[in-house]
C-alpha cells in the first residue's frame, strides 16, 4: 500500500493535489485543540463582527469567532465522515470477501440481502430513525446506522475482486497448505482489495459527509454540537444573507467544499491507479 501511495505523489496531479486540500482541512481540525474560546459557548466575542485581523473570519450573531468555531466543525464533520466509512468498510470487507470466496448459497444468501440494502432509499430512513430516536440520537448513533445503511454497493465491488482471487493459482496453494477460510481472506486476499478499500473509503465519506451535513442544516441532527451542517443551520437561523453576515455561511460552505473536492480527487487517482490502462499511461507521460 505505501508503494502504491508512493506512486500516486509521483505520478498522479491529482492525488497530489487532493491531498494538499485534504491536509489543509486537517490541520484545520487540529487547530481545534488550541482553541481559546469553548466549542459550545456562546456570547464570547463581540457578534456580527466582519473579517479583519482580530477575527480572521469574522464572528456570528451568537457571538462566536468562525475561524475557530470552523476548527471544531470540521473536526467533528471529518471524525463523523471516519467513522462511517470505517465502520462500513469493516461490513463491506466481510460480505465482500466471504461471498465471493464461499460461493454456493451462502454467496446468494449475502447478495440477495446486499441488494436489498443497495435499493433502500437512505436519506427518508434517516429521517424516519431521527423522528423514532430523537431523545437518543447521537452522533455515534447516527453514525452507526449510516455505515449500516452504506456498505452495500462497496461490498459488491469487493465481491468482484474476490471472485478472480479464488480462481488464482496462490489461493490453491493456500487451501493445500493447510490454510483456514479466514486465513485465506486476511493474509492472501485482502491486500488486493485494499486499493478498492482506500478508494471507496474516500468516496463513502464524502456521502456520510454531505448526508450529514444535510441533516443538520434542516435541523435532523444535535444542532448545538459544532459541524459544519450545524453552522449553516443557526445561520440560516439568524437570517445570516439577509442581514449582510455573508462570512457565517460562505466560509462553512468554502471548506466543506475543499474536503469535498480533496476527497473526490484522492478517491478519482486512486481509481486511475486500480485500471491498469489508466496508470500505466500516467506514468508513461510523467517520465
Amino acid at each position: 500500500m505505501l508503494a502504491i501511495l508512493r506512486d500516486l505523489i509521483r505520478y498522479n496531479l491529482e492525488f497530489r493535489i487532493g491531498l494538499v486540500l485534504v491536509s489543509i482541512v486537517v490541520v484545520m481540525a487540529g487547530l481545534s485543540f488550541v482553541s481559546p474560546y469553548p466549542p459550545g459557548e456562546v456570547y464570547v466575542v463581540p457578534p456580527d463582527v466582519p473579517p479583519s485581523a482580530a477575527h480572521w473570519l469574522g464572528t456570528t450573531s451568537r457571538g462566536q469567532d468562525v475561524f475557530w468555531q470552523l476548527t471544531f466543525a470540521i473536526r467533528n464533520t471529518l471524525s463523523f465522515g471516519i467513522m462511517v466509512a470505517v465502520l462500513s468498510r469493516i461490513i463491506a470487507l466481510v460480505v465482500g470477501l466471504l461471498a465471493g470466496y464461499s460461493g454456493g448459497w451462502i454467496d446468494r444468501v449475502l447478495m440477495s440481502i446486499n441488494d436489498t440494502f443497495i435499493i433502500i432509499p437512505l436519506f427518508p430512513i434517516l429521517i424516519l430513525f431521527y423522528f423514532v430516536l430523537r431523545d437518543s440520537m447521537s452522533t455515534p448513533l447516527l453514525a452507526t446506522i449510516m455505515a449500516c445503511l452504506g456498505w452495500a454497493y462497496d461490498a459488491r465491488l469487493i465481491r468482484s475482486v474476490a471472485l478472480s482471487l479464488k480462481t488464482r493459482e496462490f489461493t490453491q496453494t493456500s487451501i493445500f497448505s493447510g490454510m483456514k477460510t479466514h486465513e485465506i481472506l486476511a493474509r492472501e486476499h485482502l491486500p488486493y482489495v485494499m486499493p478498492i478499500v482506500f478508494s471507496t473509503t474516500m468516496n463513502n465519506m464524502n456521502w456520510s459527509i454531505g448526508i450529514e451535513v444535510t441533516l443538520a442544516v434542516l435541523g435532523f441532527t444535535d444542532i448545538n454540537a459544532p459541524t459544519i451542517g450545524g453552522m449553516i443551520y443557526w445561520a440560516n437561523q439568524h437570517t445570516a444573507l439577509v442581514a449582510g453576515i455573508w462570512w457565517w455561511i460562505a466560509f462553512p460552505i468554502a471548506l466543506v467544499v475543499m474536503t469535498f473536492v480533496g476527497l473526490f480527487l484522492l478517491a478519482v487517482s486512486m481509481n486511475e491507479y486500480i485500471d491498469p490502462r489508466s496508470r500505466l499511461a500516467r506514468m508513461g507521460g510523467g517520465r
